[in-house]
């Protein structure tokens, strides 16, 4: 499978405690759910490592963060995902 297990071991470290977290294979890499709602994939994208799912509201204050951009699949823009480069998870505090 092609995702990124210490990256990977980084989010299960970050969830846990939050509910009820599953993994399945999805999007071309491990798929986090809590508590049934898709919350973070891990993969090993050309242009990606991470998509993240975030309140809308909240996308220009994502979007600020290093190595974060608007997820765009298949032409369409989710204003709710954001993709994370290698860049926006390099430091602990920018994976945090």
């Amino acid at each position: 499978m092609g995702h990124n297990l210490q990256l990977a071991n980084q989010v299960r470290e970050a969830l846990v405690g939050l509910g009820t977290v599953e993994e399945k294979r999805m999007f071309g890499g491990l798929c986090f759910m809590v508590n049934g709602k898709m919350c973070v994939t891990v993969g090993d994208h050309e242009d990606h490592v991470m998509m993240v799912r975030i309140d809308p509201i909240l996308l220009t204050e994502a979007l600020s963060r290093r190595g974060a951009r608007i997820a765009k699949m298949n032409g369409r823009e989710y204003k709710g995902y954001v993709f994370v480069n290698e860049e926006g998870v390099k430091l602990k505090r920018d994976f945090d």
